[in-house]
């Protein structure tokens, strides 16, 4: 079960004025499961997108890599869940272009307008005949108000769909945000997330969509692990259709910044939800790492401890073995760390000072904490002024379960 996450009330998704979804089932990988979706952008939306730095791509990022940098604008996105359609070479790019060019010509665009994602089994061939079977039902589907569908539709080991949204009000006029992400599993995005869309009808200036997604994913997706495994397929794309509001030509305006503000935190949202549900978590572990020269250790620090296989068993057993903290710290890779000036805290316990056991810390106020459901690790480095933050999950036994039956 998921930590503290529930499945997103429909009602509570504001559409978003100039982008229609709609969702079918294709028969990609199972039956009788939502597995297609199609995101219908008006004529003049603007979209960024950043992509898996994980150098095995997918073929559905190559070819989204090529479509935007044609420069045509998007006009449609297609999600296929159930196979990943990566580590499938050339025939894999000609299956994703081909689906492409299915779409495109039942909108009447060109095929470079359409930007393709798969997500699910890797090496296995994509069946593009049975998505370009099913786009004339997920066309026949398009609406508004499908948020939550799609977010359904783009799951794979899920265990809920993951949508949030909300409103700002920009120059008097009331601005809608919302978004869908997926991921559960080999997650390290080291840019995005598995597969993110973030939409808004703000009026953006076409030239500040990329920087936007690149800031977006930076403080959100960029920020949370699950297993330190950096996927084939990471996408996250963010869509402006330009319908309300004043126009923003730069995200240090006032709007600017007002805009950045709210879909930072529909974001932030979206990456922690993926860390609430990771595979077999029963913790959402929060690692902050303060006192650093930069912020870029401080996220070094906070990795290390994030990705440790000891220290994430520790959570999930309730097991304050704290030491092994102390040595992922240790070994994250800051040379000249002095180990005299650490300070740890789970929550309000202070566990470490100088970089030894504090002499009020009792183990079983250690305990206390790790058997909460949301904890707090807290570093401090005693080497400057910077900070940052990572979200992470405890390891379970599901999920080797989970890995191991994924393809049966």
């Amino acid at each position: 079960m998921p930590v503290n996450l529930t499945a997103p009330d429909p009602a509570q998704l504001h559409p978003v004025p100039g982008v229609r979804i709609g969702v079918t089932e294709a028969g990609v990988r199972k039956a009788n499961r939502k597995d297609l979706t199609v995101f219908l952008l008006d004529e003049g939306s603007a979209v960024g997108a950043v992509f898996t730095q994980n150098r095995f791509c997918a073929a559905p990022v190559q070819v989204c890599r090529e479509h935007l940098a044609a420069g045509f604008g998007v006009r449609a996105l297609v999600i296929n869940t159930g196979n990943a359609n990566a580590g499938t070479g050339e025939d894999g790019l000609v299956r994703a272009r081909s689906t492409c060019i299915a779409l495109a010509r039942l909108l009447e665009v060109a095929p470079e307008q359409i930007l393709p994602f798969s997500t699910g089994v890797i090496m296995e061939t994509l069946p593009n005949d049975r998505i370009a079977a099913g786009l004339p039902a997920a066309l026949d589907d398009a609406s508004e108000v499908h948020w939550a569908r799609a977010a359904e539709g783009i799951m794979t080991t899920d265990t809920v769909p993951k949508a949030f949204s909300r409103h700002v009000t920009l120059g008097g006029a009331t601005v809608t945000i919302t978004g869908i992400s997926k991921g559960a599993g080999m997650i390290r995005p080291n840019m995005a997330t598995m597969l993110g869309f973030l939409a808004t009808d703000a009026r953006i200036a076409p030239a500040l969509l990329q920087p936007l997604a690149r800031t977006l994913a930076e403080g959100s997706f960029n920020r949370v692990t699950i297993d330190g495994d950096t996927s084939t397929n990471d996408s996250f794309v963010v869509i402006a259709t330009g319908k309300t509001g004043p126009a923003i030509d730069a995200l240090d305006s006032a709007d600017g910044q007002a805009l950045l503000a709210a879909m930072q935190a529909v974001a932030r949202d979206l990456a922690q939800a993926i860390v609430r549900d990771g595979e077999g978590a029963t913790k959402f572990i929060t690692v902050q790492v303060e006192g650093g020269r930069d912020a870029s250790e401080c996220r070094q620090a906070a990795y290390a401890v994030a990705h440790s296989p000891l220290v994430k068993t520790a959570f999930f057993a309730s097991d304050p073995n704290l030491g092994r903290i102390l040595a992922a710290v240790g070994y994250a890779g800051i040379v000249d760390l002095d180990q005299t000036r650490i300070e740890l805290h789970l929550d309000d316990v202070h566990v470490v000072t100088r970089g030894g056991r504090h002499p009020d810390y009792r183990e079983e106020d250690g305990q206390r904490v790790m058997k909460k459901s949301e904890i707090v690790v807290r570093i401090g480095l005693g080497r400057g002024e910077a900070s940052d933050t990572v979200w992470t999950c405890d390891l379970s036994h599901d999920y080797v379960s989970i890995n191991a039956d994924y393809r049966s």
